[in-house]
């Protein structure tokens, strides 16, 4: 087959569904960017050197930075790993592990994005209404203003 015919060729993207292993950085920033607050556990060579849980609060990709996981906060870089593994938990939920050598950094969601989403969805429309409704009252305050100036 020539170089011409084969890059002719169209290899389908990816589809990954509850398992798999993911090494584009840009599908692992899309995967870890709305966990929330999870649970981790950081293993080296099987052991499980520390664990608590946290809350995500910045993924990024950044050659320069280092992934920090500290006061119940979690900063990841996925720079700093090689792959993330996606599996299923013994509860039925999905894990993350971030994979760099023999390190791993166990992230398991224990908030629910779809919940998340709906609650985003119903803060934004109240917060809609109260700033409709400020600026239905400025607009009142400057009609009552202009009309008592014209008497």
């Amino acid at each position: 087959m020539n170089h011409e015919r084969a890059s002719n060729l169209s290899i389908p993207a990816p589809c990954l569904i509850d398992s798999g292993v993911v090494v584009n950085k840009n599908d692992m920033l899309r995967l870890l960017q709305d966990l929330g607050q999870v649970q981790y556990r950081h293993f080296q060579d099987g052991i499980t050197l520390s664990e608590g849980q946290g809350l995500v609060m910045e993924v990024f990709a950044d050659g320069q930075q280092a992934t920090l996981v500290a006061n119940h906060t979690l900063y990841i870089n996925v720079y700093s790993f090689d792959c993330l593994e996606l599996g299923k938990t013994d509860a039925d939920g999905n894990h993350f592990d971030l994979v760099q050598d023999n390190r791993r950094l166990r992230l398991i969601p224990l908030s629910n994005p779809m919940h998340e989403h709906i609650t985003r969805s119903v803060n934004t429309a109240a917060f809609e209404a109260m700033v409709a409704d400020a600026l239905s009252a400025s607009w009142d305050a400057c009609l009552d203003d202009d009309r008592n100036f014209l008497e």
